[in-house]
């Protein structure tokens, strides 16, 4: 006779960038191994993957394209599976900012933790009275790129932030016409950005600097100073170090 099998909870929750519904279960055993390994290795492109191959195997909603998701997507699914797996608290040490040494120990509850839309950000930029770009956010794979890969060459990082814009671009349109990004290829947008003028430019940049992000604010008093301190932890190697 064979051994039983444990019936494993399933949960719901929205995904920030669109507000559909999906399931998921917590992590096991077995997983939770492959994200201590890589932990371990202190890698971030290592953590990362690890994170994505758990959230591929623990999110049960069909459709789900974790690779395609936005970051600020992928954390808070990964913070709702932890909070279901381990515990609905993190621990955490803080550095006090007023002396920038003495260490606070803090419990964050997972659930005061949210995704913060800044005001005003939007994703159609309007370049002109007749034509509007429509930006999507980077993939985790794209985010990784763009922050993990140091490279001395200006000229390099110069390549790499158009590379990036032009693989977010979704849309190109005006009231007769519209160019699906998709359709064209990489050379091609990137050469459409470089046509932008400077305020052009900086609507771009002002998309991704207020892009979503997983964000929680915390009040900490230094026990030396006796000095309040406010701190805003962003994305998930605040929350987990």
């Amino acid at each position: 006779m064979p051994l039983p099998t444990i019936t494993t909870p399933t949960y719901e929750l929205k995904l920030p960038s669109t507000g559909k519904k999906i399931k998921y279960r917590p992590f096991l055993v077995k997983e939770e191994k492959i994200l201590i390994i890589a932990l371990e290795s202190k890698g971030q492109t290592e953590i990362t993957n690890a994170v994505k191959d758990v959230l591929k195997k623990c999110v049960l909603t069909r459709g789900v394209n974790i690779d395609s998701l936005p970051t600020f997507d992928i954390e808070y699914i990964f913070l709702n599976i932890r909070a279901k797996s381990i515990g609905e608290s993190i621990n955490v040490r803080i550095t006090c900012p007023d002396d920038g040494e003495t260490e606070v120990p803090v419990t964050i509850y997972v659930d005061e933790i949210q995704v913060v839309k800044q005001k005003g950000h939007k994703a159609d930029i309007v370049l002109d009275d007749k034509m509007t770009l429509r930006m999507k956010y980077p993939s985790i794979n794209q985010f990784i790129d763009s922050n993990f890969e140091v490279n001395d060459d200006p000229n390099e990082n110069v390549s790499k932030t158009f590379k990036i814009i032009s693989e977010c671009i979704d849309t190109i349109y005006t009231e007769e016409d519209a160019w699906e990004a998709k359709d064209y290829t990489a050379k091609e947008r990137v050469e459409f950005i470089e046509q932008l003028n400077s305020k052009q430019y900086k609507e771009v940049e002002r998309f991704f600097a207020t892009m979503p992000k997983l964000s929680h604010t915390i009040e900490v008093t230094n026990p030396n100073t006796k000095k309040k301190n406010s701190i805003v932890l962003e994305g998930l190697a605040d929350f987990f170090g």
